[in-house]
């Protein structure tokens, strides 16, 4: 058994909870386990200067920790006055992900930010603001769509990301911080509910991966984005 006790495909327990805040166009407050990530969205009438005259709209995407996230208080980053190079990374990724699934052209004239924000780390932060952030931006494009401000959904299909790696236990799924921090290797990966795949995230620690091992990694993340996709429908749904 893993060290906390699941089978290798077992991930832990996911919940979404909608309507956090009470401003912001879409909001969700996702778990997996004891990482928790507050994730909103937030409509703008307009869009950058450089998609101006386009017939297009823009989703992009802003990630952040929180000082006490972690085991010990972390800066925040605007002390610093920049973000760190794992900030950008994620954010990026973050708007990737979600842009592969959205129509842009439906979306005209309007902006929508995705705000990802990590009230505790244990490990898939990442992968659960993917998660939690598709929800936050259905709930955004439906208000759009209700309001008639848009004339069709812009998201094509559901989108959601998973980690998984190789430790002493194989090959395993949703990998915790005690699990990541000593993984002999792992990976992200970022799958539509029709198995596309997005963007696939996979370094090795120790040795270079088998591709066996690999495609085994693989099967693991088809078999969690099927329960996370329904685990997305059942909060949008309630």
């Amino acid at each position: 058994m893993r060290p906390s006790n699941r089978t290798h495909n077992q991930m832990r327990e996911v919940t979404i909870e909608k309507n956090i805040t009470m401003h912001a166009e879409g909001s969700v407050m996702i778990s997996f386990g004891h990482t928790k990530v507050l994730c909103t969205a937030s409509v703008e009438n307009k869009v950058p200067r450089w998609l101006h005259g386009q017939g297009k709209g823009w989703v992009t995407a802003e990630y952040g920790m929180l000082p006490r996230s972690t085991h010990s208080r972390i800066d925040r980053e605007a002390t610093k006055g920049k973000q760190s190079g794992r900030t950008q990374e994620i954010q990026r990724l973050i708007g990737r992900s979600l842009r592969a699934v959205t129509n842009l052209q439906a979306l005209n004239g309007y902006t929508i930010w995705l705000d990802c924000d990590v009230i505790q780390a244990d490990g898939g932060t990442r992968t659960a603001s993917i998660t939690g952030a598709f929800v936050a931006l259905k709930m955004a494009c439906q208000k759009l769509l209700d309001a008639g401000k848009i004339k069709e959904m812009p998201l094509l299909e559901h989108v959601a990301a998973i980690s998984c790696g190789i430790t002493d236990q194989g090959p395993v799924v949703d990998l915790d911080y005690i699990e990541d921090s000593a993984a002999i290797a792992d990976g992200n990966f970022v799958l539509t509910e029709s198995g596309k795949m997005i963007e696939i995230q996979t370094t090795a620690e120790e040795h270079p991966i088998e591709a066996e091992d690999f495609n085994k990694l693989l099967s693991l993340a088809f078999e969690a984005n099927k329960e996370l996709v329904s685990i997305q429908k059942a909060a949008l749904e309630s």
